[in-house]
């Protein structure tokens, strides 16, 4: 995105700029060659939602870090014009702004309740600018390698190594490291039996509606991509169906006029009664979607993700799309289901989601058991002291917010550490385990996508907790 479109330090001044969103612009400091060595520094990958998060609360505590982005700005996935981002052009978050964005910099009251890509993009480029965070970074620097300089300490340095824009490798010594490359680059792509004769993509390669132009298309997957992806496809392609596997639960995006995340109370419901309120509320508002074809959810709602849409049952409804089993195999162009059936189809697109990608660092390191790191609270390893993941987690309703908390337990730990603070030594003895229940007493579906899933309310509370105890 233009920096054309970016706000500056000067229109950010409340005292100049009326529709000023923040507090007031953070001064710019000393270039960053000025501050400490490389090895009394934090190394921080990554400068998408979870990144900024991460650069602005070590900023506020003081904790000298370096920035790495393998693009060339901010803004992770949400910047189109970043070649590992996977948003499409109709892209637009499921979450309302008021329930995503950082508490300290809200979005403009004239962005839409549902932004779009270009919305989020330069809402990260604006949190940037405001709070001086680009100095903190070098662009075009992709991490080819992190690794500790002594496995078998706990208090390891680690030697970090980038490919510099200039193509040359370049490896330095860091005190500690950030991990903050996000969730959703890396494309997860199923093996079928037999061979597709016609194109066969994941969503990450999906781009704009008129892809599907004169085609067939089968999209694999009821998330919510595939929802959304399949609701573009009907205004081009000559056919759409939708491929499943299992049941789900429609969220419409808003409930008697609001978005239907901000209704409800304050204080949560109990785990039963709001698994209970809540389904009879989605009959009233979407019916039930098994007389659509969909099969009956196998498992209580919210022990998935829901779908955010409220357009996919609509052209269900009118028969724009058509709901089909999951695929038993492919036959040149024609697609056999499970349940007997088949179908020919031109393009077959998978929305079978992402898994998770950090292939600079051992796994070992990060505690991978399974489908995912198992980390304490989503966010420490328990082998080492300062190695820490930002964004390793999803959960129904839990925003950019629930990230900045983490970003801000993560930068005051390395700040308790520095200073020697009593309850970062305590918060370090319990990150050896055993790890924290997070999950509300919901009993998650065990699917890749859901190794590392948690209940917003459970999370944000330890999370919140640990935070005060190191202010």
């Amino acid at each position: 995105m233009s920096r054309n479109h970016t706000t500056t330090m000067t229109e950010t001044n409340p005292m100049r700029n009326p529709n000023h969103i923040g507090p007031a612009p953070v001064a710019a400091g000393r270039p960053l060659a000025a501050l400490e060595p490389t090895q009394d520094m934090i190394a921080l990958i990554g400068a998408g939602p979870s990144g900024l998060a991460g650069a602005r609360n070590l900023q506020k505590q003081g904790v000298a870090f370096q920035g790495f982005e393998a693009h060339t700005d901010v803004g992770g996935l949400w910047n189109i014009a970043n070649p590992r981002s996977t948003v499409y052009e109709s892209a637009h978050l499921i979450s309302s702004k008021r329930m995503t964005e950082f508490a300290e910099y809200p979005m403009a009251d004239s962005v839409a309740d549902y932004p779009s890509h270009r919305d989020l993009c330069r809402y990260f480029s604006d949190f940037a600018d405001h709070f001086d965070l680009r100095r903190h970074f070098r662009f075009g620097v992709s991490v080819e390698r992190v690794e500790p300089v002594d496995a078998a300490d706990p208090n390891t340095p680690w030697r970090v190594s980038v490919r510099n824009a200039q193509g040359e490798l370049e490896s330095a010594q860091y005190k500690g490291v950030v991990i903050a490359n996000g969730i959703l680059a890396e494309p997860n792509v199923p093996k079928f039996e037999g061979h597709f004769a016609g194109q066969l993509m994941h969503t990450s390669q999906y781009k704009r509606a008129s892809q599907f132009t004169g085609k067939r298309v089968l999209i694999v997957g009821a998330g919510n991509s595939g929802c959304d992806i399949a609701v573009d496809a009907v205004h081009y392609a000559d056919q759409v169906d939708i491929s499943v596997r299992r049941g789900y639960y429609f969220v419409p995006k808003y409930v008697f006029g609001k978005p239907a995340d901000t209704i409800g109370g304050k204080r949560p419901l109990p785990r039963w009664l709001k698994q209970t309120v809540d389904t009879m509320v989605l009959k009233w508002f979407t019916g039930d979607p098994v007389r659509f074809g969909f099969p009956k959810p196998d498992y209580k709602m919210y022990e998935s993700h829901p779908i955010v849409n409220s357009l996919i049952l609509h052209h269900l409804g009118h028969g724009d799309i058509h709901v089909k089993a999951d695929i038993a195999r492919f036959d040149g162009h024609t697609v056999h289901f499970k349940d007997g059936s088949q179908q020919d189809y031109d393009m077959v697109l998978l929305a079978t989601g992402y898994s998770l990608h950090y292939p600079f660092i051992d796994r070992n390191c990060l505690n991978w058991q399974g489908m995912a790191p198992k980390l304490y609270m989503n966010i420490f390893a328990p082998k080492y002291t300062q190695l820490a993941v930002l964004g390793m987690v999803e959960a129904s309703g839990l925003g950019w917010q629930g990230r900045y908390e983490q970003a801000e337990l993560v930068a005051r730990y390395f700040k308790g550490l520095q200073t020697q603070q009593p309850a970062a030594k305590q918060l370090q003895a319990a990150i050896a385990g055993p790890a924290p229940d997070l999950s509300g007493g919901y009993q998650y579906l065990q699917l890749e996508r859901m190794a590392f899933y948690v209940n917003k309310d459970a999370y944000r509370s330890a999370v919140r907790e640990a935070v005060a105890k190191l202010a």
